[in-house]
């Protein structure tokens, strides 16, 4: 299934993004998709004794163009013999730049590595965060220590109707591009696939309070029957997808699921290390957090 047609990769200064280029053009051979390699670079604004536009400022500005652009040349140049690819480097906030080019250009997956990477600290940067909630396209984000092939993908959706019928709309298409992604990178790479749902039972907590009396018979007859739902609508999901996708795709893939019961912030990154998921396929709908 050829899922990409115009990538986007942004790299920055650093062997680090060798990695991201290096799948960038995996990709889009296999795809036969475009593919651009972007570079952004801080827009220079007037400082003391500088006008703003005035002869320094704009030296300035064209001597950093012209330096990234030459980088830029000189990390494409072992792969430029074997795919088409196109350089650009944009000014201004990373984050605001990237977006604007995806909206000019079209391109259906942004690449990079995540713009710090220590996970003591915070798992993305500022930009990173503002991407992921903002870009109309979805973020490939490959840390540094990623492996060159997968092994294992896990697709995180959320299968819970719990919501009004437009947001359900909304999530379900979502949801459907989530394991459409996450299948044809899982057939690409011949890797395993996981699926997993994360769900709860709301006001279970509630139910077993002095305030309320319900016998804990009542109390597990509602959880299974949570439970229950939130399995038929994954597997109406997979159903939809198998469609999609092919039977015969599907079949060969044999997708694992996971109907964990608890919160997705906790219960997904712990599947992932049981797992050892290579890859995570998820969705955000802009909610704060």
């Amino acid at each position: 299934m050829k899922r990409f047609k115009d990538i986007l990769c942004v790299v920055g200064p650093g062997e680090a993004d060798q990695l991201s280029l290096e799948r960038a053009v995996a990709l889009a051979r296999n795809n036969q998709a475009r593919l651009s390699i972007a570079s952004v670079v801080p827009r220079v604004t007037a400082g003391i004794g500088m006008p703003e536009g005035g002869a320094i400022s704009t030296e300035l500005q064209a001597a950093l163009v012209a330096q990234h652009v030459d980088a830029l040349d000189t990390l494409i140049h072992p792969y430029n013999q074997n795919i088409d690819i196109q350089t650009k480097v944009l000014i201004g906030v990373p984050f605001m730049e990237i977006v604007r080019e995806v909206l000019r250009k079209g391109h259906d997956l942004v690449i990079k590595i995540p713009e710090q990477w220590d996970w003591l600290d915070r798992v993305f940067g500022s930009n990173d965060m503002h991407l992921l909630r903002k870009c109309p396209c979805p973020i490939w984000l490959i840390r540094p220590q990623a492996p060159k092939a997968y092994r294992c993908v896990l697709a995180a959706v959320n299968v819970d109707e719990g919501y009004p019928q437009e947001e359900m709309e909304v999530r379900h298409a979502l949801n459907r591009q989530i394991l459409e992604m996450a299948s044809s990178l899982s057939l690409a790479e011949f890797s395993e696939l996981h699926v997993v749902h994360v769900w709860d039972a709301i006001g279970e907590s509630a139910m077993h309070s002095v305030f309320m009396k319900i016998s804990d018979e009542k109390i597990k007859a509602y959880v299974d029957e949570v439970k229950r739902q939130n399995e038929a609508s994954l597997e109406t999901l997979l159903h939809e997808v198998t469609h999609t996708l092919g039977k015969d795709a599907l079949d060969y893939l044999k997708p694992q699921k996971h109907l964990i019961k608890g919160g997705p912030r906790k219960e997904i990154p712990l599947l992932a290390k049981r797992i050892e998921a290579d890859l995570i396929v998820m969705g955000t709908v802009a909610r704060t957090g």
